[in-house]
């Protein structure tokens, strides 16, 4: 915070701050959900954004990386100095493979995705998580477990594949390994959410970072706009973030989880009201819903036959 505020001295850069009220109040909401769930503040920010503000999805994907490296930052520290339960091993595997998969989406990826595609793709992998989790929490019995079990060659396969696409949807999105890893360790292996979550963190924390770095060091693609977002929203999140893994430490994971499910229909609901999509759009979006619901329904009937 002393460095930020002796840069926005330097630079005069003080007015830039009620030109971004909207963005900071956005980043508030958005940073206490990426400090509280397995989800990065893009996954809010993202379609308020690009639907509602008009931010390109390039400026909101760069803008992600950049104020993740901020916020995450914050967060991941406070875990690992309050020593809040993490699970290594799927950090471990998920983090070197996502950053293959992060780095391989931005140059092969992220730049042939048309923006109304990309919009709406975001919506529709959210709410197919949210009927996922939905699923899980109301219909499933299973014991949660506290750490994953020995992972078999197999199960690191799954981790490291995980990763890899998870590392390719972030590229596009600013966010989307955490989520897509996360739904996996609690719908697989049964993780308990309060671990699975703080340990989701600490990924897109590592992944974030990379990403940021690519965009502004290698691609240069980090516009006046992000820049200027990214400014005004720094002591936002530099608070926000961190108060939102102290109150999900403190808290049962599935009164948030309500909340996350109703973020994530309204989201979509929302994104086709204002994008109108032709059919060929509501199709794929369609397509994608139903694909991620039931691969990972898939994975846990192969787990339960294990």
């Amino acid at each position: 915070m002393t460095v930020w505020a002796i840069h926005m001295s330097i630079s005069e850069k003080w007015a830039i701050l009620f030109d971004h009220i909207a963005v900071m109040i956005s980043m508030a909401f958005g940073a206490f959900v990426a400090g509280s769930s397995p989800e990065g503040s893009a996954a809010v920010v993202y379609p308020i954004f690009t639907l509602l503000l008009e931010v390109s999805p390039s400026d909101a994907r760069n803008f992600a990386f950049a104020i993740q490296s901020i916020g995450m930052t914050a967060a991941s520290v406070l875990i690992v100095s309050t020593k809040i339960k993490v699970e290594w091993q799927y950090i471990k595997y998920v983090s070197i493979s996502g950053a293959l998969g992060l780095i391989f989406g931005m140059y092969n990826i992220a730049p042939y995705i048309q923006p109304t595609l990309a919009k709406l793709s975001f919506v529709s992998i959210w709410v197919a998580f949210a009927l996922i989790m939905i699923y899980q929490n109301y219909t499933s019995k299973v014991h949660k477990q506290d750490q994953l079990p020995f992972l078999r060659q197999s199960d690191v396969l799954i981790l490291v594949f995980a990763g890899f696409i998870g590392g390719i949807v972030s590229s596009i999105f600013g966010t989307g390994i955490n989520m897509l890893t996360f739904c996996l360790l609690v719908v697989y292996y049964n993780l308990n959410e309060k671990i699975a979550t703080p340990s989701s963190i600490i990924i897109m924390t590592i992944e974030t970072i990379i990403g940021f770095f690519y965009h502004h060091f290698i691609f240069e693609d980090i516009t006046i706009t992000s820049y200027n977002m990214w400014l005004s929203s720094i002591p936002i999140v530099v608070f926000f973030a961190p108060l939102g893994t102290y109150v999900m430490s403190k808290l049962p994971i599935k009164h948030y989880s309500f909340f996350l499910y109703t973020l994530f229909i309204v989201q979509y609901v929302g994104a086709i009201y204002v994008l109108r999509p032709s059919l060929y759009l509501q199709l794929v979006s369609f397509t994608i819903i139903v694909f991620v619901f039931f691969i990972f329904r898939w994975l846990t009937y192969q787990k339960m036959r294990k």
